[in-house]
């Protein structure tokens, strides 16, 4: 046989087993294990590094796990194997949306169109992505710093009346009480609404108590005292709710920290942020909240929270909440030892408690810089630094945490952000924990939630798991922008 023949074979044979590889990664795939998938699909592509069905296929698994800046990579390789792959362009764009770059998206999704002129998703997808370009485009035209007035200020709470019919809970002398909280929490999980003068007496409230904390908020535990840290809840309110039946309620004696993405993706985020703005302002020493990436304009608009709050209430009480987002603390130190914020360390070295202290925080987080890695970055097993997989922030090593631990006289980190199976992961030799507490993530994901007990004795992590309790049969993303439900080809 031929030198030409043999190589023609043993290529033949490589594709062949690369074929099986993919059939393996799309049965995980449907079987919703991603992350069995995208190895899968990684091993078919290292045997056949030319296929773009193989890029592609493996850029919705990574959609699915949040890794939109790996998704992105992947969509554009596949496109520079085969410029005329249709799936390539809409993957492409599905990552430019969930990165909130709308005219890169937008690009993609012309092109499908003009391919496909009767595909009537695509043809929806185009218009409705164009929709938010414009939106964008008229947003910045008219924003003017100076000229930016507060909801606050064209709200007249004192006129708005209580209908007759409602029975529902009621701020007693526009104070939030126990009794309060307690009837607010019934009132919610029988999926009934606040009235809207109560919401907004509670917004306003909790806007002027968030704008009085610094950047990074500082609390000193007792020996005999402990905190509860809470990751992600993502509009998880039954589980939010069975925390607290588990862990019992807050109070001065039974403090919380809840580390941000309090909202979006789970369709009860209004009940769940209104629960714990509510108990911010019973126990303002004693109920922390940090701000997570969630808590922000690009991400309200795409993963539901918007749509959410404008589907129970009014765009005006949107725009309420995106300025009490924007004064939720960054990160908070217990004991001058333990760090927590949502995402996690720096992209650069020398970034100290100090430059979180300076940070001016009450905007839209940038694209870059510490605010923006407190919010977005993730820890890597490999020392250094890598681009992020979510394609914002980066990913920090074992050394980066060591280094930054050693350089402000801190034990260890405490982050949120990332689904993990067990609920919580240690790693970077016991120096970066991570801590989710929506179970289920989704109604897909089969993790466990969970929260720690910090005590101030030893400021040894304890860690209690929990699973996901039924909840009304209403989807996660139900709010969602059409372009984020991800069901598409």
């Amino acid at each position: 046989m031929t030198e030409y023949g043999s190589e023609k074979m043993a290529e033949e044979e490589r594709n062949s087993s690369a074929e099986k590889l993919k059939e393996k990664a799309n049965n995980y795939f449907k079987d919703k294990d991603y992350e069995n998938a995208i190895k899968y699909y990684t091993e078919a592509l290292e045997l056949n590094p030319t296929n773009a069905v193989y890029y592609s296929n493996r850029s919705l698994a990574y959609l699915r796990t949040e890794c939109y800046g790996y998704a992105l990579a992947d969509a554009t390789r596949a496109l520079e194997l085969d410029k005329n792959y249709i799936k390539g362009y809409y993957r492409r764009a599905t990552s430019n949306m969930a990165l909130g770059k709308f005219k890169a998206a937008l690009k993609d999704y012309e092109t499908v169109v003009r391919v496909r002129p009767n595909d009537k998703d695509a043809k929806m997808k185009y218009q409705e992505c164009n929709k938010i370009v414009k939106q964008k485009a008229f947003e910045r035209a008219i924003a003017s710093d100076e000229l930016k007035r507060s909801v606050v200020d064209s709200l007249d709470i004192e006129n708005m009346t209580i209908e007759d019919d409602y029975t529902g809970p009621k701020l007693e002398d526009g104070k939030v009480t126990l009794k309060f909280m307690k009837e607010l929490m019934d009132w919610f999980k029988d999926q009934k609404k606040l009235h809207r003068k109560f919401a907004y007496q509670i917004l306003i409230q909790v806007k002027e108590v968030l704008s009085k904390l610094p950047s990074l908020v500082e609390i000193s535990l007792k020996e005999t005292e402990k905190i509860t840290i809470c990751g992600d809840t993502h509009g998880q309110y039954y589980d939010l709710l069975n925390i607290f039946e588990l862990n019992s309620l807050p109070s001065p004696t039974n403090p919380y920290l809840f580390n941000g993405d309090f909202v979006d993706r789970g369709s009860f985020s209004v009940e769940v942020i209104l629960t714990l703005f509510g108990f911010k302002l019973l126990y303002p020493e004693h109920f922390h909240l940090l701000r997570g990436n969630h808590e922000t304009d690009n991400m309200n608009q795409m993963y539901g929270f918007e749509g959410e709050v404008k589907a129970k209430y009014t765009a005006q009480m949107f725009q309420l909440f995106s300025e009490v987002f924007q004064w939720l603390p960054l990160a908070q130190c217990i004991n001058n030892k333990v760090l927590v914020m949502h995402g996690g360390l720096f992209s650069e070295d020398g970034v100290t408690l100090d430059d979180i202290r300076k940070i001016d925080r009450n905007r839209q987080p940038p694209d870059s810089g510490p605010m923006c890695d407190l919010l977005w970055s993730d820890p890597q097993p490999q020392n250094g630094r890598s681009i992020s997989k979510r394609g914002v922030s980066c990913q920090f090593g074992p050394d980066v945490t060591e280094h930054f631990l050693e350089q402000n006289k801190l034990q260890y980190i405490v982050r949120s952000h990332e689904v993990k199976a067990e609920g919580y992961e240690v790693t970077h030799s016991g120096k970066c924990i991570t801590v989710f507490s929506a179970p289920n993530y989704c109604d897909q994901m089969g993790n466990k939630g969970a929260y720690i007990h910090l005590r101030g004795s030893d400021l040894k992590p304890e860690f209690h798991q929990f699973i996901a309790v039924p909840h009304p049969n209403v989807k996660p993303m139900a709010y969602a922008n059409s372009l984020m439900q991800l069901g598409m080809m």
